[in-house]
């Protein structure tokens, strides 16, 4: 990251196009999102969250929704949604295992264990797994950045969905 950096420095590139630079980086990422999401739509017929919710049952076995809200980083009610959709897909399944009829656990069909076991990683396990090849500077580079543009865009206290 440093080496482009530099080069930028030497060319003396102006501030107008470094901005579009900026910019450009940032569609990219956002069409990269897009078309992973199209991909899996188009060959496994879920969509990523739904995809994260079956790979989160895979890895911890049945949970409650609210543990999957947290493993996937959404609302409980936003999991309720993907839930549904699974059920109506077929791949998961909703049951009660306790006295209380208000507590509901959700579990992989065989199909959604299939899915699961052949489903390609999320997107951000790419993400991840190129992070793991920096140093830390460049990770810290990476938070410093990432964090002014939330910043600018005041997003800094969303809830990550």
């Amino acid at each position: 990251m440093l080496n482009i950096l530099n080069k930028m420095d030497k060319l003396d590139i102006p501030v107008k196009h470094r901005t579009k630079e900026i910019i450009f980086s940032i569609r990219k990422l956002m069409q990269a999102g897009e078309f992973y999401t199209k991909e899996l739509n188009k060959k496994y017929q879920v969509s990523s969250p739904q995809l994260n919710c079956l790979l989160s049952l895979y890895e911890n076995g049945p949970l409650p929704p609210s543990q999957i809200a947290k493993h996937i980083m959404v609302k409980s009610s936003t999991v309720t949604g993907i839930v549904d959709r699974l059920e109506q897909k077929g791949l998961v399944k909703r049951f009660r295992n306790s006295p209380d009829r208000r507590i509901i656990t959700i579990e992989l069909t065989d199909s959604g264990k299939n899915l699961a076991k052949h489903a390609p990683p999320p997107i951000q396990q790419k993400i991840i797994d190129g992070l793991k090849k920096l140093s830390k500077n460049e990770l810290d580079q990476i938070i410093f950045s990432l964090t002014k543009l939330t910043d600018m865009l005041d997003v800094q206290d969303l809830d990550v969905e």
